[in-house]
C-alpha cells in the first residue's frame, strides 16, 4: 500500500507537524486494518488488498459506514477520508495509481456547532486575583499558561513550542509556529508581559537540572506536554464556569470572540489566530450575533 513513502513525504518534504503527521499515520493504518480484515460481517468481509489500484470507492464507502457505525463524530470520519483523499492523490502524482477512489465519496455534513467560550469578564477577574494562583513556581507557571492562552489566542501545540529565545519582552511580542510550520508573530499585552519576566525569573531561580529552553516546563523542569495544560485549564475554568468543555481550545475561542465583540477587524482576528482562510474565522460571528439577539431581546420593547 505505500503508507511508508506517503509519511516520509509529508514528514519531510511538506513539514507537516509532528503531531499532524501522527493523525495521517493513524488514519491510514486503521483503514488498512479494515481492508485487510476479513472478519468484518457489517458490511460484508472486505478483501485482502495486495496494492493500492486495488481499492476502489466502494470499499472507502463501506468504511466510511463502519465508522459511522462506530459512532465516530462527522467531523472525525471527514478528516479520514481528507486523509485518503492525500494519500491516493500522492500515489496518483508519483504514477503508483491511475485515478483516485477518495475524490468520488461524499463526506458527511458537519453541525455547525457554535464555538464554546467562558464569559471573559469573569476571566479576567479570576486573574487578577491574587488568591487564585499561589505565588511559588507551580501557581506562577499556571497563571502563565491561562494568560497566554487567553491573551494570545495560541493554540495548545503552539503554546508548548514556545521557547524562551521567541519572546521579544521589549517589543511585547511572542513568535509561534502554527499549522505547517507557519511562524506568526502575536503581540502580548503590558500585564502578560510583566507575568513573562517575573515567571522567567522564577523559572531561572528554580536551578532545574535539565535547564530546559522551553518556555511552559513541569514541576521538575521538563518540557510541557499536551495533557499538562489540560490539567490545568480544566482546574482553573471550572472555578468560573460550570460547563462541561473546559479546554485550552475553550480560551482560543474565547479570545477571538472577545475581540469581536469589542470591535476587532475579522482580517485581523484571522492573523492573530493564524488561521488559513476567513471562513474559520467566521463562526465566531455567529456567537457575536447571538449576544446581539440577547440584548435585543433584553432592551427593545417590541422583543
Amino acid at each position: 500500500m505505500f503508507p511508508e513513502r506517503f509519511i516520509q513525504h509529508i514528514k519531510f518534504e511538506k513539514r507537516y507537524s509532528p503531531h499532524t503527521v501522527s493523525a495521517y499515520q493513524s488514519d491510514l493504518d486503521q483503514f488498512i486494518s479494515y481492508l485487510n480484515n476479513p472478519d468484518h460481517e457489517d458490511p460484508p468481509p472486505a478483501p485482502t488488498i495486495t496494492h493500492p489500484s486495488e481499492v476502489t470507492h466502494h470499499l472507502i464507502r463501506n468504511w466510511m459506514v463502519e465508522l459511522m457505525n462506530q459512532k465516530l463524530t462527522a467531523r472525525s470520519i471527514n478528516r479520514k477520508i481528507a486523509t485518503l483523499r492525500k494519500y491516493f492523490k500522492f500515489l496518483l502524482q508519483e504514477g503508483i495509481i491511475t485515478s483516485n477512489p477518495a475524490s468520488k465519496i461524499n463526506t458527511p455534513k458537519i453541525p455547525k456547532n457554535l464555538p464554546v467560550v467562558v464569559e471573559d469578564i469573569k476571566l479576567t477577574q479570576m486573574l487578577d486575583e491574587n488568591e487564585v494562583f499561589s505565588h511559588d513556581f507551580k501557581g506562577q507557571r499556571d497563571k502563565l499558561v491561562i494568560e497566554t492562552l487567553f491573551g494570545t489566542g495560541i493554540r495548545l501545540s503552539e503554546l508548548i513550542g514556545i521557547k524562551e529565545s521567541d519572546i521579544n519582552i521589549y517589543e511585547g511580542t511572542v513568535k509561534v509556529l502554527g499549522k505547517r510550520n507557519k511562524q506568526r508573530i502575536i503581540p502580548v499585552n503590558n500585564e502578560l508581559r510583566i507575568l513573562m519576566t517575573q515567571y522567567l525569573e522564577l523559572k531561572k531561580n528554580q536551578n532545574f537540572d535539565n535547564n530546559s529552553i522551553t518556555l511552559v516546563v513541569t514541576n521538575k523542569g521538563a518540557d510541557a506536554y499536551p495533557k499538562l495544560i489540560y490539567l490545568i485549564v480544566q482546574k482553573y475554568l471550572s472555578y468560573i464556569s460550570t460547563q462541561n468543555k473546559k479546554s485550552p481550545h475553550v480560551l482560543r475561542h474565547t479570545f477571538a470572540t472577545s475581540l469581536l465583540n469589542r470591535g476587532a477587524d475579522l482580517n485581523a482576528i484571522k492573523e492573530l489566530l493564524g488561521h488559513a482562510n476567513l471562513s474559520a474565522t467566521q463562526i465566531y460571528t455567529h456567537n457575536s450575533v447571538e449576544r446581539l439577539k440577547s440584548i435585543y431581546k433584553q432592551a427593545h420593547p417590541k422583543a
